[in-house]
């Protein structure tokens, strides 16, 4: 894995509304990306999806 990736993510503004995609860019440490790369390995997840399910988890603030 590369120190940065570059990862689509959706953004929902409502129910009503489409979706659009937002591409953004992740800088990592070494670490950091060893230790997403293990975990995706472990679950059978891939990078997006382990990324989209934790800015899901994030509390509206």
């Amino acid at each position: 894995m590369n120190k940065t990736d570059a990862i689509d993510s959706a953004s929902y503004t409502s129910s009503s509304q489409k979706s659009t995609l937002k591409q953004i860019t992740l800088d990592l440490t070494s670490d950091e990306a060893q230790n997403l790369k293990n975990y995706c390995e472990q679950t059978g997840k891939e990078v997006t999806n382990v990324i989209e399910e934790l800015i899901q988890k994030l509390p509206v603030v």
